[in-house]
Order: C-alpha cells, then structure tokens, then sequence
C-alpha cells in the first residue's frame, strides 16, 4: 500500500482521533466557558444540532454552539435569522468558536478535521454523480474551499476545491490546509460573521439552472 493510500484510509483516522481527543483536553477550560455563556446570553440549549450527510451521504447528527436566540413574533413564529443573531452571535461565528463543539463528531468518527465541509440533506438530490463524490471521504471541519474563499465564493467552485481534495488525499495536503485555516481564523478572513451570503442554498441554486432532483434523499440516509 502507498504512503497516500495507507494515511488515505487508515493513519488519517487515527490523526483525527487522536488530534481531537488531545484537543478537546486542552480547549476543555475554554468550552466550559463557552457553554456557560452560550446558556447565559443565548438560552437553552446550549448546542445547535443538525442533520448532515458524512461519508457515502450516511447522515449524522452536527454539533455546534448555538448563535441565535428563540426570539418569537406575536404568532409564536421564530424572528428572522438576522433578528435572531446577537452580538454575542456574531463574534462566535467570526472566531469560528461556533464550530468548537465539531471536535466531538471528529471524535466519534462522523467527521474529521480536514475535508469537505458537511452541507445540507436537503441538497443532496442535487448534486451531479461527479458532486457526489464529495461524500467519499468524511466530511471536514476545514477543507480545501474553506481556505480559498470559505463561504464567500460560488458553489461551483467550491465542488471543485471539494473534489480536488478527495482526489489527492494526503498528509502533507492536510498539513497545509490547517495551517492556512489557522491564519484566516486569526486574521478573520473570508468570513461571513452574520447571516450574509454571497450564494443562495445549493437546491435554489439548481433550481434556478432548471435543474431537477436527479435521486431520492432516502437511500443515502
């Protein structure tokens, strides 16, 4: 077996596993602290949950900080998201601190630190047989696109950066791809820190281009 290969299917895990277990010691004062802000400022409870398709589209359950607030209108109907969205929000999704709690699927095994970012179900029917492919590897709490643009560039190239990546695999790749996450986080770049984006959900996307569901949700589930 090829170095690429073996860490490709083997030593990337165990790097996930034992990268985030150490991680979640060391950060452990600071999530703490976090949660209890999150539940003083925000409410209960403390993490946002939601269903993400990982590896061969197998849903798992996301893990973050909860950003936003259960702010309701006279008819019991949630505020819009910008309404919704502190100041406290804004400056946990501007650090990424929001995404903290991500080291725990990296740790069950749901995700791990670098690869595609995990999107929605709901797009899922959407993407070509290529796009698919995306869904080879374990989804990432960094990747590729996140270092070239993150949310601020389209979804065609962000597939690109996406399929670039599970093509070519490897240590020295993942190497690079954290380092350069950590220097965007500290100097806040291509970060949309609010509810702005610069592209409409991926389902709208296709929509727009006539496109029409091209395989059911259920199977991937």
């Amino acid at each position: 077996m090829s170095d690429h290969k073996f860490y490709r299917n083997v030593g990337k895990r165990i790097l996930d596993f034992t990268l985030s277990l150490v991680g979640l010691i060391l950060i452990s004062p600071v999530f703490v602290v976090l949660m209890i802000l999150v539940r003083v400022k925000l409410g209960s409870p403390v993490f946002f949950h939601q269903d993400r398709p990982g590896r061969n589209g197998k849903v798992f359950r996301l893990l973050k900080f909860r950003s936003m607030t259960d702010a309701k209108d006279a008819q019991g109907n949630l505020l819009p998201d910008e309404e919704r969205l502190t100041h406290f929000g804004r400056i946990l999704r501007s650090t990424s601190l929001d995404e903290l709690p991500e080291f725990l699927n990296i740790l069950r095994g749901d995700m791990s630190i670098v690869g595609p970012r995990p999107l929605l179900v709901k797009y899922l029917p959407y993407y070509t047989e290529e796009e698919m492919h995306r869904h080879d590897i374990r989804p990432g709490l960094t990747g590729l696109a996140q270092v070239n643009g993150r949310n601020t560039i389209g979804w065609e190239q962000r597939f690109r950066y996406d399929l670039e990546y599970v093509r070519n695999v490897s240590f020295s790749m993942d190497w690079r791809i954290v380092k350069a996450t950590v220097g965007k986080v500290v100097h806040h770049s291509d970060v949309l820190s609010g509810t702005e984006q610069t592209t409409i959900d991926f389902d709208l996307y296709r929509k727009q281009q006539g496109m029409k569901p091209i395989r059911k949700i259920e199977p991937y589930l």
